[in-house]
């Protein structure tokens, strides 16, 4: 009993260093980090064992893996942050779509009722963007920007405001498409970039260039992307990330992204453990999808709601920028 709690301490804790100094490295480590939030629990139950038997040394160890893997989860229940800026309100919804098996009328009525002025798709096809408009998507969001394909390499935005497209952030042969849109909010002196994101998932040693590289491929808040001949479509403003970034804040890679200057709007409103995928599928579900704001602007609410045909939930948030830059 003695070496069997010694081995599970060890293994806690090997696992709490991985997390704590952002060890992860290629498959399977770094799709393992996705379930932190249940090995905080499993460190906890095995915590209390050793101490019920008094297992001192397994026990002290198993406590100091525990309150690493606390400190880095229990924060995303926690509600923090300002709920507003003062400036103009944007409503950002994101939906991975399943290869267009989203279910049309859904997608739409979300749209319509919770008044979404921003909408960011992954794995949309053509024929899912015609059946969204004869739907009446484009009534309610008539600005698109389109980089749709068959299969789940497609995403998309789409707004209430006019758009014009940056082309697409995503790198190397294979990636999903993740573009990248300006927006002219009426009233407001500076361009909103949005940016529908999907790298690759991390779901074999094949995929982990493309999962890393598209993630480190995202822009900072306020990185103008200046292209050359001094394209004026890329002034400074704000930005804002929303989609299927396959990865959790458990992952050094999607927090590198964090310390660039975004917040999460979820952990925001202490929604940051909300799990967003798989829906109805076998494993306990994890927080891959995000809606990411420029620190600066404020949070009013956030929601994670099922769609039918989609093994992702929808995430929505409602912004508002800063009142003045």
């Amino acid at each position: 009993m003695t070496v069997l709690f010694a081995l599970v301490a060890v293994a806690f804790a090997a696992f709490a260093a991985v997390r704590g100094f952002g060890l992860e490295r290629g498959w399977p480590l770094v799709p393992a980090l996705a379930y932190t939030p249940y090995v905080l629990g499993g460190a906890l139950l095995a915590a209390t064992a050793a101490g019920l038997l008094r297992r001192r040394v397994p026990l002290a160890v198993l406590v100091a893996a525990a309150a690493v893997l606390a400190v880095a989860v229990v924060p995303r229940a926690v509600p923090f942050g300002i709920s507003g800026a003062g400036g103009p309100e944007l409503r950002v919804m994101s939906l991975n779509a399943l290869g267009g098996g989203a279910r049309t009328a859904d997608v739409v009525g979300l749209v319509r009722d919770r008044g979404v002025t921003v909408l960011a798709l992954q794995e949309v096809t053509p024929d899912a963007l015609d059946a969204l408009s004869a739907a009446g998507l484009n009534d309610l969001l008539p600005h698109t920007v389109d980089h749709s394909a068959p299969g789940v390499h497609g995403s998309s935005v789409h707004a209430a405001f006019p758009l014009t497209d940056l082309g697409d952030v995503a790198e190397g042969a294979g990636a999903f498409a993740m573009p990248r849109a300006s927006m002219e909010v009426p009233g407001y002196s500076f361009p909103v970039e949005v940016v529908s994101v999907h790298p690759l998932p991390p779901l074999s040693p094949e995929t982990m260039d493309g999962w890393r590289g598209g993630l480190r491929a995202l822009p900072g808040p306020e990185d103008t992307g200046a292209a050359e001949n001094g394209d004026p479509r890329h002034r400074a403003g704000l930005r804002i990330l929303a989609g299927d970034f396959n990865a959790t804040l458990d992952h050094a890679e999607l927090r590198r992204v964090l310390d660039a200057g975004y917040v999460s709007a979820g952990t925001v409103h202490g929604q940051g453990l909300e799990p967003t995928w798989p829906v109805g599928g076998g494993l306990p579900g994890v927080t891959i999808d995000h809606v990411l704001v420029d620190g600066s602007m404020g949070v009013g609410s956030f929601e994670v709601v099922e769609v039918a045909g989609s093994d992702h939930r929808a995430v929505l948030a409602r912004v508002t920028l800063p009142e003045a830059r």
